[in-house]
Order: structure tokens, then sequence, then C-alpha cells
């Protein structure tokens, strides 16, 4: 696509706008594209009272203009005056072309709750919120609606942060096979897999480090979460080293939250289970993705619906306190029939978390390299499969309390997290909302450095911590000891230490 900016405006929030309505779309110089990309011209021009912006899109033989001024105001800056004038005409002229619109409105990032986040702290009622997200960003009133109760369920659960307070995120990248939608850093070769025994080894020696520094800071561990890839790719007797090993470096029995990710159903044995337990993991994710097995096959699954319903009751019987499963809407190949069917089926388990996802396409997902034309605008039935999740999880007493989005999903629809009450998932909470330091070990992890003191005014401030991103690099890393002086300096310059 190429786009043609005349004023002081952002482009990268222009593409993300763009990729709404043109998802997969990609952005260059002109010889760089094809002739017939869509054209976006935007002119932004201001003035003592606000801002005035222009746009123009020609897509083949279709075309559309909009002209916007938005007066400054005591509710909204000049920053954001600008951003809110840029985003109507682009979202104008984008839906009279393509004749449609997006769900989310103008609203990009990954986090559709934020606004909601900041009305509500500076006051204004749960009325008021919903309609300046429908009127000032064009946001549909049930996501409206959804955005500002997933709003006031965290800021329950988030209450006032100790900036004493952190969380421990450990990362076990290894699967036994890649799914082909996946982009995370996670391996499933033999010769990677053999690196298991030198990496856990290499974790446990970061571990020591990590942990020793939190105490010295004097912080509170809120959560740990053990995630990857899929940590119950480790043997029993793996699992229980790595599980010991935390135990012995911190009370786990004082933890608000202890997440072991075991995602993969054909990775759960009992005697794996029974070790969770017995070194007081609370929570863990058993992930059917679907109940199909016919979809289960064409993203690269290799466990059957079957084998889902065998792990979710070896979960159960271990007796622990809270089982997460995850869900998919969009995949390739499934419809609203088989989608409901799955999330009826999974209703009926009663687990204490269900986390609905929509298909979302990465650069580096397999799929892409199969050739497939996975990329959809308006999303099949994904939009009325999202609907049917939020209704039904309602009606059973499921609280969304967590939600984010990312590029390119399928309809531009949101993930989201539903728990009976008392059960929310801590640590998504904390990592997305930013609301305190993350300290993270193992192959791709990056630790969050975190000062949130919205009471200070502003956004919290934020530095990042990268270990090596693949495993091989990991075991020849040598970092943590200064990644935590790191840490203690940005806890001492920002005074978070301070009594």
């Amino acid at each position: 696509m190429k786009l043609i900016l005349d004023g002081n405006i952002n482009s990268y929030y222009i593409q993300t706008l763009c990729m709404i309505f043109f998802p997969g779309e990609k952005f260059g110089a002109a010889e760089q594209l094809d002739p017939n990309a869509p054209e976006l011209y935007i002119r932004l021009s201001e003035d003592d009272d606000g801002v005035e912006t222009y746009a123009r899109i020609t897509v083949g033989e279709k075309s559309a203009s909009a002209e916007k001024y938005y007066t400054y105001s005591a509710d909204y800056g000049k920053e954001k005056t600008v951003k809110l004038a840029c985003g109507a005409v682009v979202v104008a002229v984008c839906g009279e072309v393509m004749g449609y619109r997006p769900a989310w409105g103008m609203l990009t990032g990954v986090r559709p709750s934020k606004v909601a986040t900041e009305l509500l702290h500076v006051g204004l009622s749960k009325t008021r919120v919903k309609r300046i997200l429908t009127g000032d960003y064009f946001v549909i009133p049930k996501k409206a609606a959804l955005a500002t109760e997933v709003a006031l369920n965290e800021q329950k659960l988030i209450g006032t942060p100790s900036p004493k307070d952190c969380s421990v995120y450990i990362s076990i990248p290894f699967c036994p096979t890649r799914c082909s939608y996946c982009s995370f850093v996670s391996y499933t070769s033999p010769k990677l897999l053999q690196l298991i025994p030198e990496y856990l080894e290499h974790l446990l020696m970061d571990m020591e480090y990590t942990f020793k520094k939190i105490r010295e800071l004097g912080l509170r561990i809120a959560t740990v979460y053990i995630g990857g890839g899929t940590p119950t790719i480790l043997t029993a007797d793996q699992l229980r080293v790595l599980l010991s090993k935390i135990a012995e470096l911190t009370d786990v029995s004082a933890l608000e939250e202890y997440t072991l990710e075991s995602g993969r159903p054909d990775t759960i044995t009992a005697e794996k289970m029974a070790v969770a337990k017995e070194y007081g993991v609370t929570r863990v994710c058993v992930n059917p993705q679907s109940m199909s097995d016919v979809v289960l096959q064409n993203i690269g699954r290799t466990h059957t619906a079957e084998d889902f319903l065998r792990a979710y009751d070896i979960a159960k019987n271990a007796e622990i306190p809270v089982i997460n499963t995850d869900l998919i809407v969009g995949l390739p190949g499934d419809n609203f029939k088989t989608f409901s069917a799955t999330f009826d089926k999974i209703l009926s388990l009663r687990p204490e978390n269900i986390t609905v996802h929509t298909f979302c396409i990465k650069k580096a997902a397999e799929i892409l390299r199969q050739g497939n034309n996975v990329y959809s605008l308006r999303g099949g039935d994904a939009g009325k499969c999202v609907d049917y999740s939020q209704l039904k999880a309602q009606e059973e007493n499921y609280l969304p309390y967590y939600m984010y989005r990312q590029k390119n999903t399928v309809g531009n629809l949101e993930n989201v997290g539903f728990s009976l009450e008392g059960c929310e998932g801590r640590y998504n909470i904390y990592m997305m909302e930013e609301v305190h330091s993350i300290f993270a070990l193992g192959a791709g992890a990056v630790s969050k450095m975190v000062d949130y003191r919205p009471k200070q005014g502003g956004k919290p401030m934020i530095e990042r911590l990268f270990y090596p991103k693949y495993p091989y690099e990991y075991l020849r890393d040598e970092s943590t000891q200064d990644k935590m002086l790191a840490m203690e300096e940005f806890y001492t310059r920002r005074g978070l230490l301070d009594d």
C-alpha cells in the first residue's frame, strides 16, 4: 500500500489503521509496490484552535475522500486530538471503499480496554465511558460495553499496586511439534529437543541469581508463570527438578498464583500433574484449541479431541485448583457449527478459566509458507462465534476479566479471558496492564522493569531486558548477573525501594 503523508503524521499509526481494512498489507516506496496497490493520501494542518485532516484513498477503480476538523478541548490534548482526527478520516475513507465498519473502530493497540481504563481512572461513569468509545473512537456498542466491563474487572483485581510487587516468568521454549499458525519461539526438532537437559541446568543457575536479587531488593513475588513452548514436554523427573528448585528459592504457598502451561494434551500425564500438585502449582492450561478433529488436523495439532478430554480429566483428578482452556475462533476449516459445539462442550466441563482467542496470522507462521490465503477482513463466521462465546459465557456466570488484540486477526476481533469469580488469571493481567515488574528467564524471555504509579500522572515507565532468542545461544549467555544489576539500578533510580 502506498502512503502519502502531508504534515506531522505518525506513519506507523496510519499503517496500523490501514491494516484493519487491508490485513496482511505491505507498505513501502512506490517503486517497491505493485502498481495496482491501494494509495492513501492524508493531509494534516493545525491552527490555534484545532486540527484539520483530509484523506483520499484509491483502490482499483474505487475512491473516497473525507475531511474532518477537531477542536482542542480540555479532555484531549494536542497529541490525542491529532490521533483522533487522523483516525476519523482513515476509518471513513477505508470503510467507504471496502464497505466495512470495524467493530473496534479506530482502536488499534494491543489493549482495547486501555482507553476505558484511563477514562474510568479520571472518574467517568460506565455510561459516559461507553459513549466516548462509541462516539469518539467509533467502537460499536457491544464492544464498547465489553471493553468497559473488562476494564472494571481488571481494576478490581489490580487494586492499588505496590512498587515492591513483581512476577517471575520462566521460559521452556520447546514443543513436541509446531502448529501451523504458531509464531512463538518454540523448538521441535530432535536435535534441539536434545538440548533440554543442558538448557534446564543453565536455567536453574540463572534462577538462583534472579530469585536471590529479588530477595535482596525486598520484593514480593505475586505470581510465577512457567510458559513456552510447552513446559510439560519436560519429563516428570525434569519437571520435579524445575519445580523443586522454585520451591527452594521462594515460598510458593505465599504466591497469589502459580501457573504451569500444559497446553498440549499429548504432553500431559498423571505423573506430571502429580508433581505439579506436590510442588504447589495452582493453575494449569490444558488447551484443546478446537474439539473438531478435522480442524485440529488442519492446524498441525497431533492430538485429538478425545486426547484433550483425557488430559483434562488427569488435571482435574490431580486437584489442580484452576484449569484454563484455550480456544481459537476462525481456524482453517472451522465454522459456527463446529465452534459452537466446541464451546458448549468446554462449558459442560466447567473449567475455571476459558480463553477465547481469534485466529491471528504472524509472519513467522508455517501456514503462510504453505501458500494459504488466510487473511480475512470480515472473518466469515468468526464474529458470530465470538459473540456466541461471550453471550454463553455470561449465561454461565463467567466474567470477562482480561482482553487483548493482535494485528492481522480474522475479522479484526479480540482475545478474551473468561473466569469463574475468584479464579482469574492474575499473571495475564499484571503482565498486560504493566502494573509491576516481570523478571523473565530463559531463551526468548523479556524482563520488563515497570514503575507503575498513575497517581503521579502520565504513563508507566518501562524498560526491557532481553535474553537470546534461541536455546543454543541462551546456553552460551552469561548476562543474568548484569541483568540483575540493571534491575537493581532501575529500582534505585526510580525510588521504588523507598519506604
